[in-house]
């Protein structure tokens, strides 16, 4: 088998909010075509122009080859050794950042395409599933211009999760900080209130994360707060801190008994490697896409797994992304959660569209997936609708 073509598809939705903290309002969907008339379908969260570009740039010389270019003729069969094909041939452009999220859009397509081949759902190529069902949670953004409508917008998103069946869900509580929603710039107490709202709403039997934005840039400020979350019993929090800044993540893991989280932005295992063992970090997040695809991400799990730590795969894209995370999930013993935006929670039409048979949830869980590859279909119609040059 050969791969005869790459189409990358750029998507936006027409109302796009560009001060909104959400990247399910664009897409960069991959198509990775053989000579067989197997498709493979992957995604990336990342600025899709700039993914685009990655890809289909041509070479000027050994290490800085196009990722087009070196995947042309190949055989999709091969994903991790194309995955190092890939990394070295790029190595002076790429390592981390825009080009590895290109690359997990690509290596998620040829799992894809290799589980469509051998007639096997891609966990099966993982190892084999280790578990009957996965667990999601609800992951929950709030919309509103003040703390207020925030707050209000949350805890009823919150509710509604519940009443869909969901057994546990993450509050996005990005009210202080460089990335606070609609630019509210509100102090430490706003964050414990609106945690203890949405406790005080889904009642002490359900499960609850937070996702705090990066909100404070010193680890001793952000302890602080921590000990006041305490109460309100969260399996984690997540992302306090910079991603960089490995020392703090490592003084909240030897001063507070809460779990801390982080991982969606990191590329490669080697920046989880860091995480964990510098900063010590409880419950890393490897975003499929992001992070280079299956074959990194099989790689985090085995260091979580090493080291003692869960993985809760970040995932705040489309069914595709949802589907790569059910998969690594499936086959991964250390992964209790996968991240799920809710269709009917989402504000996003592309998030809600884009695939046509997304896995649905039965009592709180998802059914393994049994068909082949990653066994999604995209929605023609919404891939047309949304595309921009």
């Amino acid at each position: 088998m050969k791969i005869t073509k790459i189409d990358c598809h750029v998507l936006l939705v027409p109302d796009v909010d560009a001060d909104a903290t959400s990247s399910a309002q664009d897409d960069l969907v991959v198509e990775i075509h053989t000579d067989e008339g197997i498709v493979g379908i992957g995604e990336t969260d990342t600025n899709p122009w700039v993914a685009r570009a990655c890809i289909q740039a041509r070479g000027t010389h050994s290490m800085g080859r196009g990722l087009e270019e070196m995947l042309l003729g190949a055989d999709p069969l091969q994903p991790e050794a194309l995955w190092q094909t890939l990394y070295s041939g790029s190595k002076m452009t790429g390592r981390r950042g825009a080009l590895i999220c290109a690359m997990g859009a690509i290596d998620m397509a040829l799992w894809d395409i290799k589980g469509q081949a051998l007639g096997v759902p891609v966990h099966t190529l993982l190892g084999g599933a280790v578990k009957e069902s996965i667990t999601p949670y609800a992951s929950l953004l709030p919309t509103g211009h003040t703390l207020e409508q925030y707050r209000d917008s949350l805890v009823a998103k919150a509710r509604r999760a519940r009443e869909l069946g969901f057994r546990a869900a993450k509050m996005e509580v990005c009210v202080t900080g460089p990335y606070a929603h609609n630019r509210l710039r509100e102090g430490d107490e706003a964050v414990v209130a609106v945690v203890a709202a949405c406790r005080a709403a889904v009642g002490p039997d359900f499960v609850m994360m937070v996702d705090v934005a990066y909100a404070w840039s010193d680890a001793k400020a952000a302890l602080g707060v921590l000990m006041q979350l305490e109460p309100y019993d969260l399996f984690f929090l997540e992302t306090p801190l910079d991603s960089d800044d490995l020392d703090g993540y490592a003084y909240l893991h030897e001063h507070t008994p809460m779990r801390i989280a982080a991982g969606e932005w990191q590329n490669t295992h080697w920046e989880f490697l860091d995480l964990a063992d510098r900063g010590k970090v409880d419950v890393l997040q490897p975003d499929v896409g992001r992070v280079g695809g299956f074959t990194e991400a099989r790689k985090v799990c085995a260091i979580a797994a090493d080291r003692g730590r869960l993985i809760v795969p970040h995932c705040w894209k489309s069914g595709i992304g949802i589907a790569a995370s059910a998969h690594l999930c499936a086959a991964t013993a250390c992964c209790p959660y996968i991240e799920f935006l809710p269709a009917a929670l989402a504000e996003s039409e592309l998030r809600r569209e884009l695939v046509v048979d997304e896995l649905e949830m039965r009592d709180g869980h998802l059914p393994l997936p049994r068909k082949p590859g990653l066994g999604i279909e995209l929605n023609r119609a919404a891939l047309e609708k949304y595309k921009v040059d």
